[in-house]
């Protein structure tokens, strides 16, 4: 693969990256939303249930107290029996019927909003844990995508100190060089003016011919042929 389309590619890569960054971040808020509209609908269903448990109160409480009145007229029409007024009894009794009568529509409704309250209480329940999931989930996700951030950023320091660390390095290897180099001329310079210093006093020395090794005339070199 050419370096051109290498480049493309990687070009590529990062931009579905970024586009699916991009979407993810987006869903995140589309949960966000979701959620809090959730809660919205939670809080109706709630208000809702409150409604419906005060009219199963009240249809409870006037079943209770048609029980009340069919005893109270169920006692009148036995008195009636004693007293020989079966007319009288017999309205009492039909008294009674259309107590009980309506006793058993309103216990249809007592029934229907004990088992409507029963439902929504599970519905709402089973709702309220599932959206609590939902948010623990989020709450995780955001949680583990601000600790990448942070790794990324970490990293990214990283590098950037250690490639700053390798070109102090660097910088200080050149320095010792450059010094090392500077101490080797040193003392180069202090060696040549130490012997140039020493072969101007032997010259001095044989001239005075206290030491030897001065140039030999002629009159001295036959004195020593002569001499041996």
């Amino acid at each position: 693969m050419s370096v051109w389309k290498k480049l493309v590619t990687a070009l590529k890569g990062g931009a579905n990256e970024a586009a699916e960054a991009v979407a993810d971040n987006q869903a995140l808020r589309i949960l966000d939303q979701e959620i809090r509209e959730a809660k919205s609908e939670l809080r109706r269903s709630d208000e809702a249930l409150v409604k419906i448990v005060a009219k199963r109160k009240m249809s409870s409480q006037k079943v209770a107290s048609f029980d009340q009145g069919i005893n109270e007229y169920e006692t009148h029409a036995r008195a009636a029996m004693e007293k020989g007024q079966q007319d009288l009894a017999l309205e009492c009794a039909q008294k009674v019927a259309t107590l009980r009568n309506e006793q058993q529509a309103e216990q249809t409704y007592l029934d229907q909003f004990t088992q409507s309250e029963q439902s929504m209480r599970t519905n709402i329940a089973q709702a309220k844990d599932k959206l609590r999931q939902l948010e623990q989930q989020v709450d995780v996700v955001k949680a583990n995508e601000a600790v990448q951030k942070a790794q990324s950023a970490v990293s990214a320091t990283n590098v950037g100190a250690n490639a700053k660390m390798h070109t102090a390095v660097e910088s200080l290897d050149r320095i010792k060089r450059r010094q090392a180099e500077k101490s080797a001329q040193l003392e180069a310079a202090a060696e040549m003016a130490e012997e140039q210093s020493g072969s101007s006093l032997d010259k001095k020395l044989a001239e005075a011919g206290i030491t030897p090794g001065g140039s030999q005339s002629a009159e001295d070199e036959l004195a020593r042929i002569l001499g041996k």
